[in-house]
Parts: structure tokens; sequence; C-alpha cells
């Protein structure tokens, strides 16, 4: 084949130092650890401490994921940052990683904002960059200090998010067939008030907290990520049975079995983690990859499965070759 395909040279991560358990939450919030576990899956979730910022969760996970890759910071040439829980109004959090990964003024960086999809959103934008031939090295960021805008009163919501970054290092490589092989984006925003945030700055002047219907976000994710899944094989002729994982968005383990069985996936294909880390946001799908790429789960010329839906609505998902 010939063209530049953007292929996934390194990744990293980081979860924040305190991690609390369903027990530990229901001593505050009205809940329990068989409730959780039951309705979600999730065991425990990390909670960003003092100096945990956005910022520092992912200038932390790209660290690692340019160790990794074998390169440094001078050597990107732009940041996609995926959060809905920037550090500040403005400048964008990716300016702040730019800083302190020492990248210099040589390229670009900037955030984009799609919630449980903003990884695949973000992903999906410098994919573009890179195979347009306009950069070499992209790192793309998913970070979300999503216990920062939670209602702790509200036990449907404050027991399912957690914090967290995740990054992996995008590089064009010419006539390669591993790299990013496809992405497809969705949204609509008719379905916005089913998951949102109930503050900002042009209408409340305040941060606000998250507000969810849980039964209908439930029914749009199942259908919403199938079809994401569908498309990204229909599109490059697959099947379901050629995807060696599928690395979902980790918001609730019912929603991602339901999801597996309707595309007739085994659960041994799929990588989750939303046991341990509860849904972040961003952060949530690079989180999974980079835990089944370090435990060798994945493998050189494996087919990935991405696929994500979040507040808006937004949904997609991305098909890789390893």
């Amino acid at each position: 084949m010939t063209g530049i395909r953007a292929r996934i040279i390194g990744t990293g991560a980081y979860l924040p130092k305190k991690s609390v358990s369903n027990d530990e939450l229901a001593k505050t919030v009205d809940t329990s650890d068989e409730w959780v576990r039951q309705r979600t899956g999730i065991e425990s979730r990390h909670i960003a401490g003092e100096g945990e910022t956005t910022s520092f969760m992912a200038t932390e996970a790209a660290r690692q994921a340019l160790k990794n890759a074998g390169i440094d910071g001078s050597d990107i040439d732009v940041i996609v940052l995926a959060t809905t829980t920037p550090d500040q109004t403005f400048p964008a959090t990716a300016v702040t990683v730019q800083d302190n990964i020492g990248m210099g003024d040589h390229g670009f960086a900037f955030d984009v904002q799609a919630v449980c999809s903003g990884f695949v959103y973000a992903l999906s934008v410098a994919n573009n960059f890179v195979t347009t031939g306009q950069v070499k090295r992209a790192l793309v960021i998913g970070a979300d200090h999503f216990t920062s805008i939670l209602d702790w009163e509200d036990r449907t919501t404050c027991v399912l998010f957690g914090d967290g970054a995740a990054a992996v290092v995008l590089e064009g490589h010419a006539g390669s067939e591993r790299g990013i092989v496809s992405t497809h984006l969705h949204s609509e925003g008719r379905h916005r008030d089913l998951l949102y945030v109930d503050g900002g700055p042009s209408t409340t002047g305040t941060t606000g907290h998250v507000r969810m219907n849980g039964q209908e976000v439930f029914r749009h994710a199942v259908t919403r990520m199938s079809e994401a899944v569908k498309e990204a094989l229909d599109a490059n002729g697959l099947t379901a049975a050629d995807v060696d994982w599928l690395v979902p968005h980790q918001a609730n383990r019912r929603i991602i079995e339901s999801t597996a069985k309707k595309l007739k996936m085994p659960l041994e294909k799929v990588v989750l983690t939303v046991g341990k880390h509860g849904n972040t946001s961003a952060a949530s799908i690079p989180l999974a990859l980079h835990e089944a790429v370090q435990d060798g789960r994945i493998r050189e010329n494996d087919l990935l499965l991405l696929e994500a839906m979040g507040g808006g609505l937004t949904w997609g998902s991305a098909l890789v070759r390893w």
C-alpha cells in the first residue's frame, strides 16, 4: 500500500495515589459495595489529591509514553489533549503539558472536548495531522479530574467516576499496514440533556455538577457503541471475528458485556479495567490500552477496536493494527 499510516509507538498512564473502594465510599455516600458492584462492576476508583491536577496527570502519562516510545518531548510536533476538566477555562491544558515535557515552540497543542468519547475524537484529529504529512509525531492524551465535577450527594453518579490520565505517541510511517486503519465519529445534540454538567462560564458562571439520566444513557450506549464498532468493521470489510481485542470505554461492566454480546464477541477478547478505575472519561480507553500493552496481551499486528460514547451525545470508534 502507499500513503502514511499513524502508528502507536508508545503508551503511558497515570493514576492518582489515592484509591477508594466501594466500602470506603459507603462511609460518606448512601451506597454499598453490593449496590455498586451489581449495577456497574466497579470495585474501586482513584481520586486525585492535592497537586494532582489534570495537567499534572496528563504530563506524567505523557512522559511515560515518550519514554516507552524512546523519544523526547522535543520530538513531538502536536499535542491533542482530550479533557472535560481543564485546569483553567483557558489556556488549553495541552499547552501546559507542552511546556512541561520540553516540547518547545516548533509545534502546537490544543484541547478537544467530547467527554467520554474524547480520546477517540483526539486520536482521530491527530491521525489526520499525521496521515496528511502535516506532522511526523503526535502526542494524544486523555486526562480527566472527573471527581471535581461530581455531586457527592448524588449516589447515582458519584459512585461511577474516577480520575486518571493516559497517553499514546503516534508516528507516521509510509507504506505501513500497522497503525490507525480508520476512525469514525458521531454526535447527536438533541440528547445533550441525558448527560451534562449544570454549569458553565456563559450560563451560571460556576463549574456545575454532573447530571445523568442513567437508564437512557445505558440504552443509548449499548446501541451507539455497537453501531460504531459495526461501522468500523463494515468500512474495512471485516467481521467481529477478525478483531483480536475490543478496547471499550470503561463506563459500566454491564454496558461492555451487553455491547460484546450484541457483537457476538467473547469477553476473553475484551479489555476490562472498569473494576479498578471506574469511569475515567477521556482517560478510560487509553488507560485500558496501556494496561493491555504493558501486560503483553496486545502484540504486534493484533487488530484492536476502540469504541466509546459520551455526553453530547458523542460516540465513535477507531480500528488500529498494532
